[in-house]
């Protein structure tokens, strides 16, 4: 009796072991190529316990934003929890979720999500599937994961396969056999780190030649869903003792209205937060839309982003108290090398793109 046991044992961690190498293969790796974004959830967990500033939202943090420029400038240590179409109650849970590795002073979070109110339909442009991977599968398993999960699925996600697809993600991927490639192999057990504390950097330079327009709304309304996940934001912060700061990065596209800005504002200003639209600022901060975006105005590039964080990073020091770390000798070695990495990095991509 004691052999069978130990036989079935023996197989279920066999088998275990195979299912684990299967998905480990099979999943994404977003390591290159045009999808870099989606490698940028789980490269927190290596780099956390230490940051006095979290960035919390979508790609208008994780590329206009320079953590090293904020350390280089201000002595601010900082790490940017983005992710591609990052929805509000995905910036929530994942704010929930950094609170278990660190408490930082400040937390940033970029409003633009606050337009969009429920999930869509898989082939909508505020939502698809693809978006909600980006920022789901990265995440370790925990509450705030599957909070998220039933938050953000579509409709046509609602099936239990598509549900449990998110905690085991071979049920998803079992079928890319034919999709594979060399780096599926390469990066099969353990991946390279593509972002700079959550930065993506981009060097390429394509400048702003027609103003963004868009259609007026019917509705400038924010929806329920973002202002309920909002207020969860603000309890939580207020419960942990630290700072939430509202920003509306320097971005033309998608336009944010006059109106929108307006709800922001009266928000902040009955929740003792404070809100700051960079739009607003743009010729203080130094932005230059012919040399600072990478794709004409929806981004900034490495120029922009670093003009944008010696700016706000001004602002984190004098506004909201957070304390310069260069003198504290462990911590600076270590930016000291997070920034030499960053240099090398900037160096290469500008060789590549000249």
């Amino acid at each position: 009796m004691k052999k069978k046991i130990a036989l079935l044992l023996s197989a279920l961690v066999l088998a275990g072991v195979i299912l684990f190498c299967l998905q480990a293969l099979l999943v994404p790796k977003y390591m290159v190529g045009k999808h870099k974004e989606g490698a940028l959830i789980s490269e927190y967990y290596d780099n956390a316990g230490s940051n006095d500033v979290i960035f919390i939202g979508d790609c208008e943090v994780y590329e206009n934003f320079s953590p090293i420029t904020l350390w280089e400038n201000h002595g601010i240590t900082s790490y940017i929890r983005g992710s591609a179409q990052q929805l509000i109650w995905q910036s929530y849970y994942l704010m929930e979720e950094t609170f278990r590795y660190e408490t930082p002073k400040v937390m940033v979070f970029n409003v633009l999500s606050m337009k969009y109110d429920t999930p869509k339909s898989t082939g909508s442009q505020s939502q698809r599937e693809a978006y909600n991977r980006m920022t789901l599968d990265g995440m370790r398993l925990s509450s705030s994961k599957w909070n998220s999960i039933f938050a953000s699925m579509t409709e046509e996600e609602k099936k239990w396969e598509a549900q449990y697809s998110y905690l085991f993600p071979l049920l998803r991927y079992h079928d890319r056999w034919s999709q594979l490639t060399g780096d599926d192999f390469k990066y099969w057990f353990g991946r390279e780190q593509v972002s700079d504390q959550g930065y993506l950097m981009q060097t390429g330079v394509k400048p702003l030649e027609d103003e963004h327009v868009e259609r007026p709304l019917v509705d400038y309304s924010f929806g329920e869903t973002s202002w309920y996940y909002l207020d969860k934001m603000v309890q939580l912060c207020k419960e942990k003792g630290t700072q939430l700061v509202l920003i509306k990065a320097p971005a033309l596209s998608p336009v944010w209205w006059d109106q929108w800005d307006a709800q922001i504002r009266e928000y902040a200003d009955q929740h003792g937060l404070l809100y700051i639209n960079m739009l607003d600022s743009q010729e203080e901060i130094g932005i230059d839309w012919n040399t600072d975006t990478y794709d004409a105005g929806l981004h900034l590039n490495v120029y922009g982003a670093e003009k944008a964080s010696v700016w706000f990073g001004k602002i984190l020091a004098e506004n909201c108290g957070v304390p310069d770390r260069r003198n504290d000798e462990a911590i600076a070695a270590a930016w000291t090398e997070k920034a030499a990495s960053y240099h090398n990095q900037k160096r290469s991509l500008e060789n590549e793109t000249n």
